[in-house]
């Protein structure tokens, strides 16, 4: 038995994987990793994202060795697994199960036969391929596509199909190559919900890189963002997104931010406040807090408050959004406005005024 067997603990949380300065550099000359430092925990969702390019695919390939690195080590529950012999290698090989993007099926192979594959060339008696494949199929609801072939499949069903390959040795670890991105959103979420299930059921570690930020919120726990081969910004995903640090998660968030309408960009002016204007507030939740009281930012604020805009999310079970608010006839001056909203979000500015209706 190999050495990466013989270390593996058993405490759900402890750290699993660590990368300890790593870097690659290709003969090409092309830098894609540069003094990675990172753990992720057993049996967590761990998400990598970044532009492409940024070194993703590069840092998940170290982990089951199909990328050497150039410098530093990667250990996988304390072993260096750059000191692994071709045994060894094979070893670690079949406790990582990898998902690709574009499914990777052989099209003349039926789903039971792509399945039971890297069983059948490890050995595997054929009864116990038989049993694993129909104990698989059940788990990711393909029981009755047994011998339909890929081409007969839809999308979610081809990366089903995958799923239950990678599944086949009993991995500790699962790989995950932008796993949702040829899938379109209502299968991404069904996906989405199954890796969530196998997590939870099997104790996985989960380790997957994707451009969406959609699916980092959606299933991961934790997240670090790469750009140029480093990394730029980690943490826990409510973090990350409600304040994120790094210009490059910002650009990366910005398609989930949610645009003001048309109508309401005309109303609101930055000028100067006159008596018929009313203030116009944009309340920020980034997680620190307790949900948006709807009944206290009313007495706080006084007057008529106009909800305008936004809206509230939970990530981790903390809420994050943004309310963008219109505060009429309130009695107090804006700076007490602006004060008071303070006390009752993360972050409370003033985003302009608007002329009462």
């Amino acid at each position: 038995m190999s050495g990466f067997q013989a270390h593996l603990p058993q405490a759900t949380g402890e750290a699993q994987l660590r990368f300890a300065g790593l870097g690659k550099t290709y003969t090409t000359g092309v830098r894609a990793l540069r003094d990675i430092d990172l753990a992720i925990n057993r049996g967590e969702i761990f998400g990598i994202i970044g532009r492409s390019g940024a070194g993703k695919s590069s840092l998940l390939r170290t982990i089951n060795r199909l990328e050497q690195p150039t410098s530093g080590r990667v250990l996988i529950d304390g072993v260096d697994i750059g000191q692994h012999d071709y045994d060894q290698l094979v070893a670690l090989r079949r406790r990582i199960g990898m998902i690709f993007q574009h499914f990777n099926l052989l099209s003349a192979k039926t789903v039971r036969q792509n399945v039971e594959l890297p069983l059948k060339v490890a050995g595997v008696p054929r009864e116990e391929r038989r049993r694993k494949v129909d104990e698989l199929l059940k788990l990711v609801g393909l029981e009755g596509k047994h011998d339909a072939y890929p081409a007969q499949l839809s999308g979610g069903q081809k990366q089903r199909v995958g799923i239950a390959r990678a599944l086949v040795h009993d991995p500790d670890i699962l790989l995950c190559d932008e796993a949702t991105s040829a899938l379109d959103p209502e299968t991404t979420q069904s996906i989405l919900a199954l890796l969530r299930q196998i997590n939870l059921r099997l104790n996985l570690t989960i380790v997957l890189i994707t451009h969406e930020m959609a699916v980092i919120r959606d299933i991961c726990e934790r997240v670090v963002v790469l750009e140029q081969g480093e990394i730029v910004e980690q943490g826990p995903v409510w973090r990350v997104f409600g304040t994120p640090s790094h210009e490059v998660t910002r650009t990366l968030l910005a398609p989930l931010q949610h645009e003001l309408p048309d109508d309401l960009k005309a109303r609101l002016r930055s000028y100067r406040l006159t008596p018929d204007d009313n203030l116009v507030l944009r309340l920020h939740y980034a997680g620190h807090g307790t949900a948006p009281d709807l009944l206290g930012i009313g007495s706080a604020l006084g007057g008529r408050v106009t909800l305008l805009d936004g809206g509230i999310e939970r990530i981790q079970s903390r809420p994050l959004g943004r309310l963008l608010l219109e505060v009429a006839g309130s009695e107090l001056e804006p700076e007490q406005l602006l004060n008071n909203a303070r006390r009752l979000a993360d972050h409370a500015e003033v985003v302009g005024y608007a002329t009462a209706a």
